[in-house]
């Protein structure tokens, strides 16, 4: 009971004030009526916007998410009082649905996510309003992953009435575009965004409906790249050396197809799990993976380059087997005519006037005939080896030739990403 009469016997003095101030602005008010007693004067917009956050960037599909605090300033001329005439108060709050309010919207918005609604703005004794309000805005951005991990964007926020020309709806800065440029202090600065710059600018859109006013706020954020350098750079320059090393095995070496089949694998692999990290876009690819690759088709060239001198090699030794096993042949078969090995290995019988007279065993003449045939071997072995050297020449030197692209394209590619980095830190 004491407490109850506590609360009947206490003062409320400002309750009735507060009540006959809004019942007074809010009863005859109009709130589809821009607010000016001149209608040929403009209402000014005061417009300001604080980043809060950068919640995701979509290359794929080239959004922005973004978590911002808008603020907007307008002066209501239905809106005003005397403040001694009810009990000093300056500044109360009204419902938003109730009054008239400008039509602002953002050009490039797509959609606003998880934005709290907040039926309330503040008005003072002078008519001012303001509108201050958390937006999660998603929003279109032509995003430019071809520097990745060191890509800066550039994303704009256009602010413009969608109806009011600028003869009835006109738009300014709240602040100094220097204090909005530079101004961090709302950021979070723990994503994997960076904050750069908002710079602003004021335009007139001129159309055949009017001339609109428009505000432009650009967004300009860098990625941080260390836990991309850690997982993608690093790994890919270590597996691009070890494939660089594998032209120091020797060409005719077949532990060297292995090898280059094991590296393959390997490239493949981390191709796999790289396409996963680096953002995706249809208007252009990353420059490490334009790198990685062409490495991919340096490394297919090589390794086709060494399975055709390993097949060579081993056509030119299986040649080289059948030519005394031909000899051997026309020395068993006594009774029959000899014949040339190499119109035996041709499959074409020799002509009669080649044709070697038939000869008792152990004559002169078959000594002489076995001495031919062997020295027509060993030449025709000399004519077929100073071929295989000269195609083993030619691979070495192509060999030697991709080589030398793959470590030019190796230190390019390093010297790329040095350069890339140096931009992104002097940003």
């Amino acid at each position: 009971m004491a407490g109850e009469i506590l609360a009947i016997d206490m003062p409320h003095p400002r309750n009735p004030a507060l009540y006959r101030l809004t019942k007074q602005l809010l009863q005859k008010y109009h709130k589809a009526v821009r607010p000016v007693h001149d209608w040929t004067e403009a209402t000014t917009v005061y417009l300001d916007v604080f980043v809060h956050a950068i919640l995701d960037v979509d290359a794929q599909n080239q959004k922005l998410k973004t978590s911002i605090w808008y603020h907007e300033v307008w002066v209501d001329e239905f809106l005003s009082w005397n403040p001694s005439m009810f009990d000093e108060i300056r500044e109360i709050s009204l419902p938003l649905s109730d009054i008239w309010a400008p039509d602002i919207i953002i050009n490039e918005f797509v959609d606003i996510e998880g934005s709290p609604d907040l039926p309330y703005v503040y008005v003072n004794s002078s008519g001012t309003i303001k509108n201050s309000k958390p937006i999660q805005v998603v929003s279109t951005c032509g995003l430019e992953t071809y520097a990745f991990p060191f890509d800066i964007q550039n994303c704009s926020l256009t602010f413009s009435s969608v109806l009011h020309t600028v003869q009835d709806v006109d738009l300014a800065f709240l602040r100094s575009r220097e204090d909005i440029k530079h101004d961090k202090k709302e950021f979070l600065n723990d994503s994997e965004w960076e904050l750069l710059s908002v710079s602003s600018t004021y335009s007139i859109l001129q159309s055949s409906a009017g001339d609109f006013a428009q505000i432009q706020f650009n967004v300009v954020i860098r990625r941080r790249p260390l836990v991309y350098v850690v997982n993608l750079l690093i790994p890919s320059i270590f597996l691009m050396l070890v494939d660089l090393g594998s032209f120091y095995l020797p060409p005719t070496c077949r532990a060297r197809i292995v090898f280059k089949t094991s590296v393959l694998v390997g490239y493949t692999v981390f191709r796999v799990n790289m396409s996963d990290e680096m953002p995706r876009s249809a208007l252009s690819t990353p420059l490490i993976g334009v790198f990685f690759t062409v490495c991919m088709a340096f490394l297919v060239i090589s390794l086709f380059k060494s399975i055709l001198l390993v097949r060579f090699l081993h056509d030119e030794w299986s040649h080289g087997q059948e030519w005394p096993l031909l000899s051997l042949r026309g020395d068993t078969d006594a009774d029959g005519p000899r014949m040339d090995p190499r119109a035996q290995l041709a499959g074409v019988p020799e002509p009669p006037i080649c044709r070697e007279p038939q000869v008792q065993p152990g004559s002169l003449k078959e000594v002489w005939f076995q001495l031919k045939s062997i020295s027509t071997y060993f030449q025709t072995w000399e004519q077929a080896d100073r071929k295989g050297v000269k195609w083993l020449a030619l691979l070495e030197r192509l060999d030697r030739l991709l080589f030398q692209a793959y470590a030019i394209l190796l230190g390019l590619y390093t010297v790329t990403l040095c350069s890339l980095w140096a931009l992104w830190g002097s940003s």
